[in-house]
């Protein structure tokens, strides 16, 4: 069977009250707390969905001191720990005691196959007289640092064990060259004999040749029998038992496998063996007993001081971290911090032992940044060490190495983050089922996961009763029986907390959506595609309305794909919680469309495409998400859509107000009101004109990578920054695709850092360190810059008019030339673009030219859809740029040494030139407002620019800077001649 049966009679022993009633399953406990609910199958089965998640011996026994212990020592068997108290083996450990009790991470993750037998008595006599080495892997998943093996070194003698982290088995030989040149400087001792199977890695021939140089006698255990190989192979599996178990018990991602593997070979060589009697192999080694005084149990949380330098007064004092492992080349505790993804090392750290990081509620990236040597940070030594808590003492260095991926960083995240949790907070531990049942384990979040854990609310309930309620008046399906030869899809709920601008709840929102990953094209599907508004149109319409102050509005449609129809025949199952009673077997025939299906969003375009149509709304054959409405009276309404969300301006409100009553009465709508929030994007209609922003995105993109704390900086990009390819690149490319999209979408209203995100955009497939450290100076430049807005006002001049540059062969890998331009319709930039151009150019004078080509296209698209918007531009649309030659080559069709070589596809720009449709206009560079999408400029420059584009602080009654000395053209004067009242 795949599945277990609970015995209802074996609850009712128990003390548990067991209820059946409406075709539902109620089991509470004792106390009348209920344990869980569920609705009865189609096959009168009741299934319950348990997350089992056992409390582990942490949770229950953590104030024994011989548990606490055994945690510590990473799993240790009791045995073993009974020895090194009873021997005095090490310093700081009492006797200890075997609890009757079985910890579960221990019999989970060290089940084994039995002994192949011992192998041949004989034993080294002195240090590195024979070592043994294998090699454990591949491991998946790779570990933080994109490792998937790792290799162990033994000492036959003291069984000491050294370990390395490898991507490649090819770097076993660099290895134990680093490895032999490390141990034998250290003792004076040299390896006189090495034991490892035949692997290739072992038997290659630089490896053979440099073991003959070096008088090393290798001895190779029989092919196919590496469990021959017996002290390193037992050696190997040891350490993955101790690693995994601590994995377990604090229910860490598995790619820490790395970070576990290294501290359970520090632990190992801290614990007895039966190869040598009364001493450990750090003992054996080295001849000094060790302390274990600062062992403390690995994954717990862990609290560290932030020193004064690293702090301002009014911030935190501490860090909260995970503990991850024991300083080697550092005095302290190796720790981790999952907000930021660095690793620190600290000395003066306190202890909560119990607790473990919620990882299921951490959105953590698998790799960490890899800091420069010279930023690495030790952490505040300057204050007395807490009483529970010691220093830990070192011996000899030991020669453990690092698995690189988690970094040490000098900065610092708040002190509790959100997403943790004690462990008694996430269990709750019942006796009477101890056995039998694990109550509910879930991890608490702020919006339902299941149908069971929402229909516990009723805030929830409700919203699922609102839902199904449109369902029913939108006559979205009928119950019928299910053909045969016809599989039925199956629906889910998905449940969202609405927030407005603020953050704030505005409702509980809950929907019904099919799984439509389930369909099959050509059966169930056709065609998918809907058009969405481009952003260049709304901020567009946005800049229109400014110009005419007029007010922009939203609706948004209700239950929005509920109100398309389908044109293919679809089946659905019953939504859960909704079954109609005595009609079990039924299914839905869709008649409309439900969320997640595939042809949702393109029926709902349609069907409101159709409306808008036959209400005499004319769709721009250039963007054909806007709509316009004009009547007799010179009376204009614009409609833009973006799926299921609508914007409209207007110059009467009467004509508004008579369309919304129309628009409620065909569909079901919500009258947001003006515009405030659409699409992430923050709107302020004000009598100074139209601010737009992304602030609050903008805070979240911080927190997310936890950039909170960091120092602001002037430039999005350094000045005169280089960077280049890396094949091997050393970040994990889903983190830093993660970083740089939200950084994408923040150019939205934020064209200051476009050319920074276009930048470390071409290194998504293998980024490096410095790629990264790239992409995080422009989320400091945010930081520092989290207030800054487009304003949109009324002027009197509104041409358009444009601004192209071009760098030259700025690419460093490929050569290729960066194309910038933007456009303006009076004072500010609605439009904005920095791409890498296509073909390599042969002089600069090419490159202007090429990216002329692109400027003028999209300045053809903007005059043609600015003419729908009944705002035609009379005279040619200048278009700025700074280079003679490229204005020339547009204007004179002529072909020499240096041009004849164009494709013909640039000299569009001719054509519509001599058309006079566009005029391209002479610029000092100096001036030139495009170059701030093509290079990293200065400061002082960049700031400059900036300001030419319309951006400025929300609040500020007016534009600084001195402007006079600018040459630009007339409308862009009163740009800056802003006052409180504009």
């Amino acid at each position: 069977m795949k599945t277990n049966i609970l015995s209802l009679g074996q609850l009712l022993e128990k003390g548990y009250h067991i209820s059946l009633q409406n075709m539902q399953l109620t089991i509470t406990d004792a106390r009348g707390k209920l344990v869980t609910r569920v609705q009865m199958t189609k096959n009168r089965m009741f299934p319950l969905a348990i997350h089992h998640d056992t409390p582990k011996c942490l949770t229950a026994i953590i104030n024994n001191k011989d548990w606490l212990w055994h945690l510590r020592y990473g799993h240790l068997n009791f045995e073993s720990l009974k020895q090194l108290g009873s021997k005095k083996m090490v310093k700081g450990l009492s006797n200890i005691h075997h609890p009757n009790k079985m910890c579960e991470s221990c019999v989970l993750s060290k089940q084994h196959r039995n002994s192949f037998g011992k192998e041949a008595n004989w034993r080294a006599t002195m240090p590195l007289e024979l070592v043994h080495t294998d090699v454990c892997g591949p491991l998946t998943p790779v570990s933080n640092g994109q490792n998937q093996y790792f290799l162990t070194f033994i000492d036959d003698y003291s069984r000491k064990t050294w370990v390395y982290f490898l991507k490649r088995k090819s770097e076993v030989f660099s290895y134990f060259k680093e490895f032999k040149t490390l141990v034998e400087k250290q003792n004076g001792y040299h390896i006189k004999a090495l034991r490892s199977d035949q692997g290739g890695e072992y038997t290659a021939g630089a490896f053979q040749e440099f073991l003959k140089q070096q008088g090393i006698r290798h001895q190779f255990t029989p092919a196919y029998t590496s469990q021959l190989n017996g002290v390193a192979e037992r050696k190997n599996r040891t350490i993955l038992n101790m690693a995994r178990s601590m994995l377990k018990d604090k229910n860490m991602p598995k790619s820490f496998w790395a970070e576990a593997v290294l501290c359970a070979v520090y632990l190992q060589n801290k614990c007895p063996t039966k190869s040598l009697d009364t001493k450990t192999p750090h003992e054996a080694y080295s001849t000094h007993k060790p302390s274990v005084n600062h062992l403390r149990v690995f994954g717990s949380i862990a609290y560290i001081k932030v020193l004064e330098a690293r702090r301002t007064k009014l911030e935190d004092k501490g860090e909260k971290c995970i503990l991850v492992g024991y300083g080697d080349r550092t005095m302290g505790y190796r720790l981790y911090n999952p907000t930021t993804k660095k690793v620190i090392f600290s000395r003066d750290v306190i202890f909560e032992e119990n607790e473990s990081w919620n990882w299921d509620q951490t959105k953590a990236s698998r790799t960490a940044e890899l800091i420069p040597e010279e930023e690495t940070r030790e952490v505040a030594t300057e204050t007395q060490t807490p009483r529970d808590q010691q220093t830990p003492q070192r011996g000899s260095p030991s020669p453990q190495r690092y698995d690189t991926p988690l970094p040490i960083d000098r900065d610092f995240s708040d002190m509790r983050p959100r997403g943790t949790r004690s462990l008694e907070d996430l269990y709750e531990y019942t006796e009477q089922v101890e056995e039998d049942l694990t109550l509910y384990c879930l991890l608490m979040t702020s919006d339902p996961v299941s149908f069971e854990e929402a229909n516990q609310e009723g805030k929830w309930r409700s919203a699922m009763d609102d839902e199904i309620r449109s369902i029913e008046k939108n006559k979205t399906w009928e119950l019928t029986n299910l053909p045969k030869g016809r599989k039925a899809i199956g629906v889910k709920w998905v449940y969202k907390t609405k927030r407005n601008a603020k953050g704030e709840v505005q409702r509980y929102k809950a929907r019904l959506v099919a799984k439509g990953y389930k369909q099959k094209e050509g059966v169930d599907y056709g065609e998918v595609f809907a058009p969405v508004a481009r952003l260049e149109t709304i901020r567009l319409l946005i800049s229109v309305a400014a110009q005419k102050s007029w007010k922009i509005y939203q609706l948004d449609v209700t239950s929005a794909f509920l109100n398309s129809f389908l044109e293919e025949e679809i089946y659905v199952e019953q939504p859960p919680g909704y079954v109609k009673k005595g009609k079990e077997d039924k299914v839905c025939r869709l008649k409309k469309a439900l969320y997640g299906l595939k042809q949702a969003p393109r029926a709902l375009n349609m069907r409101i495409d159709d409306y808008f149509q036959k209400n005499r709304f004319e769709k721009c054959l250039y963007d054909h998400a806007l709509y316009m409405k004009k009547e007799i009276d010179g009376s204009l309404l614009y409609a833009c859509l973006y799926v299921d969300d609508l914007i409209f301006t207007d110059n009467n409100p009467a004509m508004f107000e008579d369309f919304k009553r129309r628009m409620v009465k065909e569909f079901e709508m919500t009258d947001i009101g003006l515009m405030t929030h659409f699409l992430g994007i923050e709107v302020v209609q004000t009598e100074k004109g139209i601010f737009i922003s992304q602030s609050i995105y903008a805070k979240e993109i911080l927190k997310r990578f936890g950039m909170e704390k960091y120092n602001p900086v002037t430039t999005p990009v350094e000045t005169g920054l280089e960077l280049r390819k890396n094949e091997r690149g050393d970040v994990d490319p889903t983190y830093f695709k993660s970083l740089v999209g939200s950084l994408r979408y923040l150019t939205c209203t934020r064209p200051d850092i476009l050319y920074g995100v276009g930048l470390v955009s071409k290194y998504m497939e293998t980024p490096d360190q410095s790629h990264l450290n790239a992409a995080k100076r422009i989320l400091r430049y945010i930081k520092g810059t989290l207030n800054d807005v487009i304003l949109y006002t009324k002027c009197e001049d509104c041409r358009l008019i444009g601004y192209s540059d071009s760098d030259w062969g700025r690419d460093l890998n490929e050569r290729k030339s960066t194309t910038g331009f933007k456009y303006f319709k009076g004072d500010t930039a609605f439009t904005w673009s920095s791409k890498k151009q296509a073909i390599v150019t042969l002089s600069s004078c090419e490159a202007e030219y090429v990216a002329a080509c692109s400027a003028v296209c999209h300045g053809i698209w903007i005059r043609n859809v600015l003419q729908y918007l009944r705002f035609p531009q009379v005279n040619p649309t200048e278009v700025y740029i700074d280079n003679q030659s490229a204005i020339a080559l547009a204007k004179n069709p002529v072909f020499h040494e240096r041009s004849k070589h164009i494709d013909t596809w640039y000299h569009f720009i001719r054509e519509h030139v001599k058309n006079k449709e566009v005029e391209l206009v002479s610029y000092r560079t100096y001036d030139q407002a495009a170059d701030i999408f093509t290079k990293p400029p200065k400061h002082d420059v960049f700031s400059r620019l900036k300001t030419i584009l319309g951006m400025t602080k929300h609040g500020e009654a007016s534009l600084r800077g001195d402007v006079e000395s600018l040459n630009l053209p007339a409308n862009h004067f009163q740009l800056f001649q802003l006052t409180s009242r504009s």
